[in-house]
């Protein structure tokens, strides 16, 4: 069958989801080199190149005469899945690997976007109304094609996007990257002369045990050769910061870094964990300074892994949790307080995440209680509308190792949200409004029927019913809605 493969090539009004996600998880940056492979009509290379970014790329269709050449970064997107030929597609993914210096995207359209315009099925996929041909994956088959063929562990980055890193280091850095929690510095005492006059110094040193909970081997800070000089140590450099800092404020640091850690080695079993001698060498540092061994702290992300398999454990850390909104079956959270969740939370989504990547648009996510599962909710308005619609939801079962879409936008009656301040932290923006509201609801009776509130029309009815009206994130009584013939 001849495909007309160049009709598929998109226009777009931005960037395109993986290239998206790449910049958001800093695999591609101003300092890298990026290649589209199959860039179609060159949309994604000119606006990063307008970014400042040293992008280029290829098409056999609208770019033949374009160089095939190595770069940092080798996007191969949505390129896969217009391959009729499965000997061919093979091809393509290892010529495009052999091009990749650092890191492969790869992306393909998941089976959730088959629809009315596919209307025959031709070897493994569907031919189009257009002629074209499009190969529909499961977001968990294109991973484990991509790794069998490559012989690496691909990351998933998001809904049928994936990396394949070419170093182990590099690999562990990028995982590492996305379970480590932002932690408030201790403040100083500026009134201190002695660390007035160091600053510029020590503020580098602060910054490092800030970031990575412990002190710096020599060759690890830019400032080591100045703060020996002047205190002649860095242990004796950082004995000023505590001075005029709080010890026990470090010790938290210290201690968040040592769960980042464990987090990142719970979730290291999904895509095996690498040799001590192949980690970066601050991780290796960090293990030393954390767990004395390697193997004990393997040890202990285990146990916190496994608890994540233990209902009792997992009801346990959903009670004791600080945020979130907590149901018979779930408990649902704002992204914002993800990392104020208890640890084995943590590593409870992690493990979706591991599975998934990262979901675009979604601000919401549910934990189930007693079945493996975590899903991610988008929201798009969450903060505007007193009670969002669902526009999307992203289900990870964690026991089938399955990942499934359901698109809501075009419903008339999505689910929505109540009691919003419950997701977030009380230092959220909104937490006063969404709370001030949720009292004068409550007050009006309008949560007495929670079998009916939880979509858009049953709630609708039961505003009518209560002759109540919302205006923003108030709530206005006594104001009977007029009726469309009035």
């Amino acid at each position: 069958m001849p495909s007309a493969r160049h009709r598929t090539a998109m226009r777009r009004d931005g960037l395109s989801r993986p290239i998206r996600l790449a910049l958001l998880h800093e695999i591609i940056s101003d300092s890298t080199t990026v290649f589209d492979y199959g860039c179609g009509r060159g949309d994604d290379v000119t606006r990063l190149v307008r970014q400042g970014v040293k992008a280029k790329g290829w098409d056999p269709h609208h770019k033949p005469k374009a160089k095939r050449q190595p770069a940092n970064v080798v996007n191969l997107g949505f390129v896969v899945n217009v391959i009729e030929d499965p000997v061919e597609r093979e091809r393509t993914l290892r010529q495009a690997w052999k091009l990749a210096r650092n890191v492969l995207v790869v992306s393909a359209r998941l089976d959730y976007e088959l629809d009315d315009a596919h209307v025959a099925a031709f070897g493994d996929g569907w031919v189009t109304r257009q002629g074209t041909f499009q190969k529909f994956f499961t977001h968990e088959e294109l991973g484990e094609w991509v790794g069998a063929l490559l012989g690496e562990p691909p990351i998933a980055a998001g809904p049928g996007i994936y990396y394949v890193f070419r170093k182990t280091d590099e690999r562990e850095r990028y995982l590492a990257s996305r379970f480590r929690r932002p932690v408030a510095l201790p403040r100083s005492r500026p009134s201190d002369e002695e660390y007035q006059r160091h600053k510029t110094i020590l503020d580098p040193l602060i910054e490092f045990v800030g970031e990575r909970g412990r002190l710096p081997a020599s060759h690890e800070l830019d400032t080591t050769a100045e703060l020996e000089d002047a205190f002649g140590s860095l242990r004796q450099a950082f004995r000023v910061v505590l001075w005029v800092t709080d010890q026990e404020a470090w010790d938290l640091v210290r201690r968040e870094r040592s769960i980042d850690l464990l987090v990142h080695l719970a979730l290291a079993l999904f895509h095996g964990r690498s040799r001590f001698s192949d980690l970066p060498d601050e991780q290796q540092r960090d293990i030393r300074a954390f767990f004395r061994s390697y193997k004990k702290a393997c040890e202990g992300a285990d146990r916190l892994l496994f608890a994540t398999g233990n209902k009792d454990d997992v009801l346990l850390a959903c009670r004791a949790s600080g945020v979130g909104k907590l149901t018979p079956t779930a408990i649902y959270v704002h992204r914002s307080a993800l990392n104020d969740l208890p640890a084995l939370l943590r590593v409870y989504e992690g493990c979706a995440r591991a599975l998934v990547g990262t979901v675009e648009g979604a601000n919401v996510i549910k934990l189930f209680r007693v079945e493996p599962k975590v899903t991610y909710l988008a929201y798009p308005d969450f903060d505007r509308d007193p009670h969002p619609s669902l526009h999307e939801a992203v289900l990870c079962d964690l026991g089938e190792q399955e990942v499934r879409v359901r698109d809501y936008r075009a419903s008339t009656n999505p689910p929505i949200l109540h009691r919003k301040e419950m997701l977030v932290s009380r230092q959220y923006p909104g937490h006063t409004k969404f709370a001030r509201l949720t009292r004068a609801e409550e007050a009006a009776g309008l949560f007495e029927h929670p079998e009916i509130i939880g979509t858009r029309n049953g709630w609708a009815l039961v505003l009518e019913q209560q002759e109540v009206l919302l205006a923003g994130h108030q709530l206005r009584t006594g104001q009977k809605r007029r009726s469309n013939s009035g």
